[in-house]
């Protein structure tokens, strides 16, 4: 697949830059197919370029003390990762693997840190975006010393409810939830031990699986109540 303007416009963040900025990025710019587990980007290290995500599904992942995986975030098609560089040329903070076979679009860093600097609107969604980023780093990071373990899987299934589902507490779906697996490496539990919740989340119908990409909530408020603690499982 050859890069063009009309593929590179996909992606929000880049459909703000002028015509001639897709232009002249599209020239630079590359497609590559990656497999399942292959790694994006590498933490420490210091990349020239920015990943963004046409088809497939990745995760931001880091390490514990004892080597022990943590999920820290998924990006989805036409999402990106790997921006912070554009700001302080620092290296990469975590790694990014692929969770599912993945078409990504490679944009290099310093043509895109100068489409950037004359496009103001870009800096903004950037902006936005990574703000979004903290704050979920922050609820994600207090999950993990929650110590009853059935709330934290709730909590992170609480995460995972879009916001404008939320705002009305009566059903909600998942969409592509992650597996049993993912969301054990995001909250450093065991698969088994996430499975082990999962059961009883169906058994009282708290949770109900409708294919592999859909996780229906029957009632948003009693997941909450879960998730707070206000209620046991």
């Amino acid at each position: 697949m050859v890069v063009t303007p009309e593929l590179l416009g996909f992606f929000p963040l880049l459909k703000l830059l002028p015509v001639g900025s897709l232009h002249a990025l599209a020239q630079v710019s590359s497609v590559a197919k990656m497999a399942r587990r292959a790694v994006v980007l590498n933490a420490g290290k210091h990349e020239d370029r920015v990943c963004f995500l046409f088809e497939g599904r990745l995760q931001g992942v880091d390490f514990t003390v004892d080597g022990r995986e943590v999920g820290l975030f998924f990006v989805e098609p036409g999402d990106f990762c790997g921006e912070l560089a554009l700001f302080d040329h620092g290296v990469q903070t975590e790694f990014i693997i692929v969770l599912s076979p993945a078409l990504v679009v490679w944009v290099p860093l310093d043509s895109l840190r100068t489409a950037m600097l004359d496009c103001p609107p870009f800096v903004n969604f950037l902006g936005e975006r990574l703000t979004r980023r903290i704050r979920q780093l922050t609820l994600q990071r207090s999950l993990l010393g929650m110590p009853n373990i059935s709330q934290r899987v709730c909590s992170q299934l609480w995460l995972l409810v879009e916001e404008s589902e939320k705002a009305h507490m009566k059903e909600g779906t998942i969409r592509n939830p992650p597996t049993h697996m993912e969301i054990a490496i995001m909250l450093n539990l065991s698969r088994e031990t996430v499975t082990r919740v999962f059961q009883t989340l169906q058994q009282q119908d708290v949770v109900r699986r409708d294919g592999a990409t859909r996780l229906q909530i029957p009632s948003l408020s009693l997941l909450k109540a879960y998730a707070d603690g206000s209620r046991e499982l």
